[in-house]
């Protein structure tokens, strides 16, 4: 389970890297915060190197959740 900073972090970087995808798309958003989620788990924690990571998976997005 994470802590409150970090929960927060991934919430706020979430936002920002699908800040132009539709809170409808909820495949989409779910498949970034997957993986920003596995890497905080991980231990990562910089804000920049996550947003890379939330970048790299919505590209990575199955194109029918788009």
């Amino acid at each position: 389970m994470l802590d409150g900073p970090t929960a927060a972090l991934l919430r706020a970087v979430l936002d920002e890297v699908c800040e132009e995808i539709s809170r409808d798309e909820t495949g989409v958003r779910a498949h970034v915060a997957s993986k920003l989620l596995e890497a905080a788990s991980g231990g990562e924690t910089m804000p920049d190197r996550l947003k890379q990571i939330g970048r790299d998976a919505l590209r990575e997005a199955p194109t029918m959740w788009r």
